[in-house]
């Protein structure tokens, strides 16, 4: 639809062939408008015949090409549309305009507007070519004339739509974070024009800047009774111009309204009097600013950014204001409408640009001649040397208009401008570029609906100018931009070098958007699994590609080329999908389906022996990894591929697996693991591998010993248990401590016998002592044993009990390889250990020899606890398990001491076990007492009883400390995990804690003993730290030292337990002595006291009889200040309130030291008594203030005494402003009599760095500041000093 019509325009095809005449073709004559559409005739894309053919077309023709625009003017096409090889591409290459944008960085949008302002100036633009950069005296990366030299060369040549700045904020000395950061753009135009004058020195055009945008003006004040005039000349880059008067509610309408009041003198009179040096007395006076020369480039700044008084915000003034095409700057030469009976001269006063005038000299200065003074510069004082010019010469030019869009709080730049070229003005918003008409222009002018008074449009968004360039017009001066003809030598190899540059990206583009891009694995022969990208052109071949990736994997030297192949592979289901027999010259593009930016498979470079065949692997095929189960050895060796068709029968398939593997398919079990441990016996003969769920990549164990354990059910078969341990078995990493009590000795021998231990047993009181006896001495010969080890090594010689020791599963991966011969004897060992304990647990006739039996829970006291942790035996609770996880809580990460009362020689490396009779068999569950954190119950009674779960160790180093690598159900609880790690650490699990370590090696306490450990996976690793894990009811805390006059008030001292039910005495007494151990601090329990601490704060003072949970809210990782009195405790009710108060001096700009009241009521009047008592303050002179933020409450000096609200006028301490209402309030307080210290502006300025310092390493800021905006600026010297100080 046209603009202005309502209804769509009609389409009516033209015959090509026809010889009708226009106006029979119902084109319509007049002036009116025709449109042609063109579209492709027969697929063929449109091609311009000739260029001289358009030669006659009109301006309104122009504006219906495709393509851009000649920039001299002339109808016709470009010549790139009129290529052969044109395409549709090109118009979205460039804007139809013929000008190129610029990409927005971020927030960059007012750098853009200004730098295609700049380049839209020709007079700029010209004498920017006309500069020659020397690169051997500059580096070109950090030279701003070079840069934009570059800039302005693509902006003019680039075939691109828009074009990166990202060369030009470099040289600025910018890094990425200024991209973020909008400033203001007349900010920038100074900065900028600051930068170039000074890169510009002792070049041609070292004055440009001067030249171009500088003018001058008068800055004077004149006595109305003597007329003796002082004044300073001074120049300018821009003229501000009022959007509204401060405290007026009515706007300037338009440009020569506020040039007039920019001029507009202003009389000093009353007590605003000027002293006049030629009447010696203070007398009413003229001020006032008069312009002497103006720019041949005037920039006007509109101040539409403000500050409101009254809600103490940055606003911005969406007032309208127009502003003419053409500016006549005559009317603001002269413009004193009242004269002295005296005229004016200038005598020199002694410095440069300033001077006084007074009578006989400079007799026109205020002539109301129309040819004086008007765009004239007064830098001559003699009228015979002026240049007088006439007013016809002070008309400018509107060229530019830069419009902001947004509020204060932020917005977008664009700009409006008119090309000299052809007078069409255009919008360069960022990349895009467009024409636009008067009607545009004039919408930025501004204006807001309605009248709110004063600043009533603060923080409404808008659309309005800020910024106007006008160019003198002066045929003598006004210049064209130069055309590419017309370039320096220096710019048109400049051009050479950026089209190059440009046509090799273009090239890199175009193998870009024809180059295949897909994941590469590779299963490397030394290095395993290798996984990267391979880029391929479309057009390379197969066998070129497969040499590609052989390169890229690193075979060269491994395996021969020729042994490769790429294949279809599905990484996710590790699916080989297809391979490529015999289209070795197909190209990729036509394997791969094209290029895209992403496929669906990958690539897998097969590798083979010399002496082995590729297998074809066929599009519908599924691939199964078949693992072969070893019943006897208990092992699952490593996966052989079969592939396989989901129609085939089990039968079919057994066989298929027999060929594969050579075991007998008549006594084959064949068992698929769906997902994950999900186990399906396939028993059904003529079942299809589809209706068994086979999918395209599939897992099966198959077994084929013709054992009678396929006599039994599935689910209680060995083969069964094999595999169900197999799916729930991870490999962790655990780091034990570096001197554990006891273990020196132990250790070795812990290594060897923390083996496999897969049988349960049930005891009674009857064979209590011989099962204690053999325990004692399989320890005794496990020591000798050990030892032996440790001095000769593994033996060869004991192969036969290794072969007898293999009842666990060997996990196939790169970093596990078999168990020495010396570790599986000391297994066998353990083996025969157990069933000895077994046999005799059996003979007694208390329990079945079944090894899916499971002793009795123990009952045993604490005590009993504690005085069984003295004989060194192996502990055969190890044997027993419960389910378990982790709840994370944080750990330090120093090495932790032990808790109180335990010493070296009371931590062995086992306790015994003590089995009692009668107890009813128990099951530990998931759901079974979730809640609690410890590992017994409320009766004492370990937890540690349930079935069997797989557990292996092995010793290892791990960056020079002791580990192990330890092979685990998990399904394990963490109590059970601990009881088996006990003969490593060297202690028993109630003395060590468990930390599971994270990325960034950040490491979090595991807890919880009763839930398992299936939140871990393979190769997570574990720290081992020395000290007593939680019981029930007790609670790990941090204690810190409350330090109120240091600089630091808050010092961690230990980490303790609380228990429930224990008073604060009684905490007290326990924390002293580790106190006293730990930190050196030897302190009286009656000289210390405990109180809350919420983050550096303190708050209640608890009291001796306080009990925790019950008086004392108490929770995990629980944080509490120790404050070290100077005195006996005097708080002694909860009824009392601890106030700490700190003096305020002002005749010394000082602070005193924290001094604790305890008052015995919320009573304003009782803490003044007490503040007077203290300070010996007159009552009816004592001002206070409570402190405000985090505990110190620290506030500058030079703040405080105005700041603070002193003497609230409330009668209680809990109620507003003040509600202090809980022990730890800071109270500031002072002598109102006393005068603040009188400081000169040195001592002030100092005073202010010093406490800006203190406040800093406090972590206080100095003052309030909502909002920090950073200045702008341009390095010269390629960036920013890093500041040694700043962190």
């Amino acid at each position: 639809v046209c603009p202005g019509e309502r209804r769509p325009r009609s389409i009516t095809p033209l015959d090509h062939n026809s010889e009708m005449s226009l106006s029979d073709s119902e084109f319509e004559p007049g002036g009116k408008r025709n449109f042609l559409q063109l579209t492709d005739k027969d697929g063929e894309q449109p091609q311009i015949a000739s260029v001289t053919d358009s030669s006659g077309l009109d301006d309104s023709s122009q504006e219906r090409f495709i393509g851009p625009l000649p920039r001299d003017g002339s109808a016709g096409c470009s010549g790139d549309y009129s290529s052969p090889s044109y395409s549709y591409s090109s118009i979205l290459n460039k804007s139809d305009t013929g000008y190129v944008g610029l990409v927005n960085q971020a927030m960059t949008c007012y750098l853009n507007s200004l730098l295609q302002t700049l380049f839209m100036t020709p007079e700029f633009r010209n004498a920017l070519y006309n500069w020659e950069f020397e690169e051997s005296e500059e580096d070109p990366v950090t030279s701003i004339p070079y840069q934009l030299q570059r800039l302005f060369v693509l902006l003019q040549t680039s075939k691109k739509r828009a074009i990166e700045t990202t060369d030009v904020t470099r040289s600025f000395g910018w890094d990425s974070s200024e991209a973020w950061q909008q400033h203001d753009i007349q900010e920038l135009c100074r900065v900028m024009f600051d930068a170039l004058e000074q890169k510009w020195k002792q070049t041609e055009q070292a004055d440009l800047i001067n030249q171009l945008y500088q003018g001058k003006l008068k800055d004077y004040v004149r006595c109305l009774e003597c007329g003796y005039e002082s004044w300073r000349i001074d120049t300018y880059l821009d003229i501000p111009l009022v959007i509204r008067p401060f405290g007026s509610s009515q706007a300037y309408g338009s440009v020569e309204e506020a040039l007039q009041a920019f001029i507009q003198p202003e009389t000093l009179d009353g007590p605003n009097q000027y002293f006049c040096e030629r009447c010696k007395k203070k007398c009413d006076a003229r001020k006032g600013l008069r312009f002497l020369h103006f720019p041949y480039l005037l920039t006007l700044q509109l101040k539409r950014f403000d500050f409101d008084y009254t809600t103490m915000h940055r606003i911005k003034l969406n007032d309208r204001m127009t502003f003419p095409e053409e500016l006549d700057m005559s009317p603001f030469i002269d413009v004193e409408d009242e004269k002295s009976p005296q005229t004016e001269s200038c005598t020199d006063s002694g410095a440069e640009n300033e001077g006084s005038c007074h009578s006989d000299q400079m007799s026109n200065d205020f002539s109301t001649d129309d040819c004086v003074d008007e765009g004239i510069c007064l830098d001559s004082t003699s009228s015979s040397e002026r240049m007088l010019k006439p007013k016809s010469l002070l008309t400018f030019e509107l060229f530019s208009v830069m419009v902001h869009s947004g509020s204060a709080a932020g917005g977008h730049y664009y700009a409006c401008i008119k090309s000299f070229s052809d007078g069409q003005w255009y919008s360069f918003n960022d990349q895009h570029v467009s024409k636009i008409t008067q009607d545009d222009i004039r919408k930025t002018y501004g204006g807001s609906s309605g009248s709110r008074g004063y600043y009533s449009s603060a923080f409404a968004s808008s659309t309005n100018a800020y910024m106007l360039i006008y160019r003198l017009k002066d045929p003598s001066r006004n210049a064209k931009c130069l055309s590419v003809e017309d370039f320096p030598e220096h710019i048109k190899k400049l051009v050479q070098k950026e089209k190059e540059s440009e046509e090799q990206e273009k090239r890199q583009r175009e193998i870009e958007r024809n180059t295949c891009k897909i994941k590469l694995f590779c299963m490397h022969p030394v290095k395993m699994m290798m996984e990267s990208k391979l880029e391929v052109h479309k057009d390379k071949t197969l066998r070129e590609a497969t040499e590609m990736a052989y390169k890229l994997m690193e075979l060269e030297g491994v395996v021969p080329l020729d042994c490769c192949r790429l294949v279809k592979y599905d990484e996710f289901h590790e699916y080989l999908e297809r391979s490529y027999e015999g289209e070795e010259d197909t190209p990729m593009g036509v394997l791969l389906g094209g290029v895209k930016s992403s496929y669906m498979f990958d690539l897998l470079l097969e590798t083979r022996q010399p002496d082995q065949v590729f297998q074809p692997y066929k599009p519908g095929e599924v691939m199964v990894k078949v693992h072969v189960v070893d019943l006897k050895n208990e092992t699952i060796a490593t996966p052989v591929s079969v592939r396989a068709y989901l129609n085939q029968t089990i039968t079919e398939f057994k066989q298929l697996i027999s060929q594969a593997t050579g075991l007998p398919a008549e006594t084959m079990r064949v068992v698929l693991e769906r997902c994950y441990n999900d186990l399906r016996l396939l028993y059904v003969p003529n079942k299809t591998l589809k209706a068994e769920g086979f999918f395209r990549s599939n897992k099966v164990f198959v077994e084929s010993s013709g054992s009678t354990d396929h006599q039994v059910a599935f689910t209680d078969s060995l083969l069964w248990k094999l595999l169900d341990r197999h799916g729930n078995t991870i490999r962790l990493l655990v780091l034990l401590p570096e001197q554990s009590p006891g273990t020196l000795a132990n250790r070795t021998l812990c290594q060897k016998v923390g083996g496999d231990s897969d049988a349960a047993f049930e005891g009674s009181k009857g064979n209590r002592k011989s099962v204690e006896t053999i325990l004692e001495e399989s320890t005794k010969k496990l020591k000798n044993l050990s030892l032996q080890q440790q001095h000769q090594g593994s033996s060869a010689s004991d192969s036969q009990k290794s072969s007898d020791a293999s009842d666990f599963e060997h996990i196939e991966s790169p970093t596990q390889e078999a168990d020495s011969n010396s570790s599986l004897c000391v297994a066998a060992d353990n083996r025969e250990l157990e069933n000895r304990i077994r046999a005799t647990a059996g003979s007694s006739g208390g329990a079945s020899s079944d090894p899916d039996n499971h002793f009795a829970c123990e009952e045993r006291s604490d005590s009993e606890v504690n005085n069984d942790r003295s004989t060194s035996s192996v502990d055969s609770d190890i044997l027993s398990s419960s389910h378990s996880s982790d709840t994370l809580c944080n750990a330090d990460s120093g090495p932790i001491q032990l808790a109180n009362g335990l010493d070296s020689h009371s931590i062995t490396s086992s306790r015994r076990s003590k089995a009692h009779e009668g107890k009813k068999e128990t099951w530990d569950t998931a759901e079974e007492d979730s809640g609690t954190d410890s590992e017994y119950d409320d009766n004492g009674k370990s937890k540690a009883e349930a079935q069997y779960l797989y557990f292996r160790a092995e010793p290892c180093s791990q960056d020079d400390s002791f580990g192990l690598v330890v092979h685990v159900d998990k399904r394990i609880t963490l109590a059970a995990f601990k009881q088996n790690l006990e003969p490593y650490v060297g202690v028993t699990s109630t003395q060590f804690k468990v930390f599971r370590v994270y990325a960034n090696n950040q490491e979090f306490e595991s807890v919880r003993l009763n839930e398992t450990l299936s939140s871990f996976s393979d190769d997570n690793k574990i720290t081992i730290r020395l000290g007593r894990a939680l019981k029930k009811g007790e609670y790990r805390v941090k204690v810190y030292q409350l330090l109120v006059n240091e600089p630091e008030p808050c010092k961690f001292l230990v980490d303790t337990v609380f228990a429930k039910g224990m008073t604060v005495r009684q905490s007290k007494e326990e924390l002293l002595p580790q106190l006293k151990e730990q930190c050196k601090l030897d302190l009286s329990i009656d000289r210390v006291r405990l109180r809350k601490k919420t983050w550096k704060n303190p708050g209640t003072v608890f009291l001796d009889y306080h009990v925790y949970e019950e008086d004392i809210s108490i929770s995990s990782n629980w944080e509490v200040f120790l404050e070290v009195l100077n005195e006996p405790e005097k708080m002694k009710s909860m009824s009392q309130l601890a106030v700490l108060t700190r003096r305020w001096s002002p005749a010394t700009m000082k602070l005193g030291p924290f001094q604790e009241v305890i008052l015995e009521s919320s009573s304003v009047e009782e803490l003044k008594e007490k503040l007077s008592e203290i300070s010996g303050i007159p009552l009816e002179n004592l001002d206070f203030a409570k402190g405000r933020g985090t505990f110190p409450c620290d506030i500058s000096v030079l703040e405080i005494h105005q700041d603070l609200d002193w003497n609230p006028k409330v009668s209680t301490l809990n109620v507003w402003p003040l509600y202090i209402c809980d022990d730890g309030a800071v109270v500031f307080y002072r002598d109102s009599t006393e005068e603040p210290m009188e400081l000169s502006e040195e001592e002030r300025n100092e005073l202010m760095k010093k406490e800006s310092s203190r406040l800093l390493k406090t972590g206080h800021r100095v003052s309030y500041s909502p909002r920090k905006e950073k200045a702008l600026k341009i390095y010269l010297d390629g960036g920013p000093a890093k500041d040694p100080g700043q962190d």
